[in-house]
């Protein structure tokens, strides 16, 4: 959801164009315009308002007509000229002695940072205009509605609540009704994100009505579009995807491309999750562009998120995981620029369901075969022991969990009947067999994992002396990663059964890697025997031996 930034100024009556026309009335008639989203008109009325102000020497009318055309021009994604358009109008106010003026150019700035990811600098407008003008109780409303926004972006939606409150009550203090109509769509968006859905009904439609009667058409696409997500949230996807689309024809009006990819995506949404997968595919491609094309970052981040959701459902895993690849380099792009969003939450939600894909693939691959089935979650639960034990870091644990999905990923390619051949391979059947790992790579070679899996599953059968495959690497030349998914996945192919051979005891299991130490490190062996590694429930499919020679495919 988008919280909304309002740098503002005082609701105006609309009044006709009219050739020769004041700075003051030129000025009144621009905002009109802007609200009734005639926005070309608006933007020649802006500028009209500021020639005529310059040749009249009307100090207050150009600082206010530069910094309401700096709105617009953000709005249109022309960002570097709206930060210029807006310094002009602190400077003008400046040299009047004006603080509320300078104040409003202050605000104005700090919204414009805000929007582009530069929070620091977004609070330190807003304190200075709370210092220069914050007696003025019309410019503490606004700059309390911003100060809810930046903590929003903190994820501290408790704060947030409040300063929107503050907000309000500034506003109503001043008879301002559209002021108090940006407040409520905020503070929508944050009982939305507080799962307190009916008080988010009511903010909406409170803003709602006071936007559409003042006439302020991007305020409304505001109200329409979160309100929509919250009706998806709520399973009202009906409702949701009318809301959705009356905001994109307002967004389409204003040619605001960062609104509009938010509109399309939840289209899209609603579109997947009512079983209508070609129109979600199409509008949430659709979201991704628009928001690559405005420059929004975060819009982007999550309509990638919300399309690999889509591939997931539709079993394209790989194209599901190239997407939550970009996803997750996108929002840690955020992270870096201190953007709209909290994103340690919003990294947490997609790393979980960056797992829920591959854990579906590496079971997927495994479905055909009843004797296999569930090994690679054995797998990457019990090599996770092992590199806990080893005191590795987060980063390295994600690899190897999710590298423990997908090890076994080149044997779809494998012949089912050597998978599944009843007694010993060939030679030639086993060098079939050894060629998995780099199918596996082959498979996923068009993703770049932003964690290093690429080498669990090319070496996870390689062995310390040297005797493994494919590479016959030796010694510390195989990672560490690998190795501890090696040394779990013989354990776990010893304790379940084959159509090879039948399962043995964990005892036995243990003797016989034992026996085998030399194929890894000894800081591997030693903290792979010392994990808590539970021991298989009987398996009565086929009686237990004592000895086996140690074969995994």
């Amino acid at each position: 959801m988008t919280a909304v930034a309002v740098p503002g100024s005082a609701q105006v009556a609309p009044h006709a164009p009219a050739v020769g026309r004041s700075a003051a009335d030129l000025l009144h008639e621009a905002r009109s315009r802007e609200r009734a989203a005639c926005i070309p008109e608006a933007i020649r009325c802006y500028e009209g308002a500021i020639s005529a102000a310059e040749r009249s020497g009307e100090k207050p009318i150009l600082a206010e007509a530069l910094r309401r055309l700096a709105v617009v021009m953000h709005h249109r994604n022309e960002s570097a000229r709206a930060r210029e358009l807006c310094k002009r109008s602190y400077k003008v106010a400046c040299d009047l002695k004006n603080d509320v003026l300078a104040a409003e150019a202050l605000n104005t700035l700090g919204g414009l940072a805000v929007r582009m990811g530069d929070i620091e600098e977004a609070r330190g407008n807003f304190r200075k205009a709370l210092e220069r003008g914050g007696h003025a109780r019309e410019l503490r409303a606004r700059v309390e509605l911003n100060l809810g926004v930046l903590a929003n972006i903190r994820g501290e939606l408790v704060d947030a609540v409040a300063h929107y409150e503050r907000s309000v009550e500034s506003y109503r203090a001043t008879n301002d009704e559209h002021g108090c109509a940006t407040a409520y769509v905020n503070l929508g968006i944050a009982h939305t994100d507080l799962r307190q859905y009916d008080w988010a009904d009511s903010y909406f439609s409170k803003s709602f009505e006071i936007a559409e009667r003042a006439g302020d058409a991007h305020l409304q696409g505001m109200c329409l579009v979160n309100h929509a997500e919250a009706h998806f949230l709520r399973e009202r996807y009906e409702e949701a995807r009318r809301m959705a689309e009356a905001a994109l024809a307002i967004f389409d009006q204003l040619d605001s491309r960062a609104d509009k990819s938010e509109a399309y995506k939840t289209i899209g949404m609603v579109y997947r999750e009512t079983g209508r997968p070609a129109l979600a595919e199409s509008r949430l491609r659709t979201a991704i562009e628009l928001a690559v094309s405005a420059g929004s970052v975060l819009n982007e981040a999550e309509a990638a998120r919300e399309l690999a959701r889509l591939m997931q459902a539709m079993g394209r895993n790989q194209d599901a995981l190239t997407l939550l690849n970009t996803a997750h380099r996108l929002f840690l792009r955020l992270d870096a620029r201190v953007d709209l969003v909290h994103v340690d939450g919003k990294v947490s939600e997609l790393e979980t369901t960056y797992f829920d894909v591959v854990r579906e693939w590496g079971q997927s691959i495994e479905s055909a075969d009843s004797y296999t089935f569930g090994h690679c979650e054995r797998v990457a639960q019990r090599a996770l022991a092992v590199a806990r034990g080893l005191m590795l870091d987060d980063t390295a644990q994600t690899a190897i969990r999710l590298g423990a999905y997908l090890h076994d990923l080149g044997k779809v390619r494998v012949p089912h009947e050597i998978l599944n051949k009843p007694g010993p391979l060939t030679r030639e059947e086993f060098e079939v067999v050894q060629m998995h790992p780099i199918w596996g790579l082959e498979l996923l070679a068009a993703v770049e994992f932003p964690w290093d899996l690429k080498p669990i599953i090319r070496w996870h059968h390689e062995r310390y002396d040297g005797t493994g495959y494919p590479d016959r690497l030796r010694g510390d030349e195989i990672p560490v990663a690998a190795q501890i998914v090696g040394i779990v996945d013989v354990y776990d192919a010893l304790t379940t059964a084959r159509s090879y051979r039948p399962a043995v005891s964990h005892e036995a299991a243990m003797l016989e890697i034992e026996k085998c130490r030399g194929w890894w490190a000894p800081a591997v062996y030693a903290a792979f025997s010392n994990s808590r590694v539970e021991a298989p429930r009987p398996d009565t499919r086929a009686p237990s031996s004592p000895f086996v020679t140690i074969q995994t495919r």
